[in-house]
């Protein structure tokens, strides 16, 4: 089995929007805090919400550096079905590297919101006044993107 780098862009951007959920990754006094997130994906930026307070809200003002994850796929595959150390998961994987920016100007609230639906849903939304002021949005701008395929079958000639 082997891992191979993805180096274009439009198919790490495929892989993330086939994803329903990402993984943040944050650090808490020197400790790593990860959460399952929903998100949208915005050419180099990633979207994602929540409240405006609590732990989250709170570490990533301490420290607004990140790391978020998608992984899709899950299906085993081996080389050898008696042999254990070749079995291994077949999955594409993204990792992005990146700093936090709160969003609070309404308009663009909005708009986050509606990009975060899009991700999910084909309708189209409306939002309170009160929805939008109580939700935190949070900007992700993308400073380094990585992904690799694993599980792919070496081909001998």
């Amino acid at each position: 089995m082997r891992t191979i780098f993805i180096e274009n862009r439009e198919e790490i951007d495929k892989v993330i929007r086939e994803c329903k959920t990402c993984f943040l990754a944050m650090s808490e006094n020197g400790f790593p805090y990860v959460l399952p997130m929903n998100f949208a994906l915005e050419n180099s930026s990633v979207i994602l919400h929540s409240a405006q307070s609590g732990r989250m809200w709170e570490t990533l003002k301490k420290n607004p550096n990140v790391c978020i994850n998608w992984t899709l796929g899950e299906e085993i595959k081996w080389q050898n079905v008696t042999v254990g150390c070749s079995y291994r998961v077949q999955s594409k994987s993204v990792l992005v590297e990146g700093k936090v920016e709160f969003v609070d100007d309404f308009d663009e609230k909005t708009r986050c919101l509606e990009l975060l639906m899009s991700q999910y849903s084909d309708r189209e939304f409306k939002f309170s006044k009160p929805a939008v002021e109580n939700v935190g949005i949070i900007k992700v701008a993308i400073e380094k993107i990585s992904a690799k395929e694993f599980g792919t079958k070496v081909v001998r000639s």
